[in-house]
């Protein structure tokens, strides 16, 4: 109990610092940086917005990812994380990473269907596999927390 109370507050800062990158990325980096790809490269100005908008939802998933553990990190310091109110925080995880996946799926197939290159697809489909290991591991990890929950609701109903 003493190390989880220890971890929580510097992942709390972590989470902070993320998500303040994030927000950066969001707001100023990706824009800014499609816009600066389209003036290069006039040929694939099309892609401009269509890229933003991948990437800024992209980083609004992981945005949810960091919300969902800072909830998830306050039902552990108060002793709560085996309660049904987390199960809904895991659910926003996985759905996020569902989310992100069905994108990135997308973005594959078509990058995939128009490359010269294998280099680029082969990359995606690396992070395809990845994202997926990530969140078939959410779910494992769910279904763990629903067995946990229902262990301590049937000992505190003994006790």
């Amino acid at each position: 109990m003493f190390n989880e109370h220890r971890a929580v507050a510097p992942l709390r800062v972590f989470l902070v610092v993320l998500f303040g990158i994030l927000v950066m990325l969001q707001t100023f980096s990706l824009p800014g940086q499609f816009a600066h790809m389209a003036e290069e490269s006039p040929e694939q100005a099309y892609l401009r917005w269509p890229m933003t908008a991948v990437a800024v939802f992209w980083v609004l998933c992981v945005q949810v990812v960091v919300v969902s553990t800072w909830k998830l990190l306050t039902l552990v310091k108060r002793d709560r994380i085996f309660s049904d109110a987390s199960l809904a925080w895991v659910d926003a995880i996985v759905w996020a990473i569902v989310a992100a996946w069905v994108v990135l799926l997308g973005v594959f197939l078509y990058v995939g269907f128009n490359a010269t290159d294998p280099g680029l697809p082969l990359l995606l489909f690396l992070l395809l596999v990845g994202v997926a290991v990530l969140g078939l591991l959410m779910v494992v990890m769910r279904a763990l927390l629903r067995q946990a929950t229902t262990l301590r609701t049937d000992m505190e109903a003994v006790i």
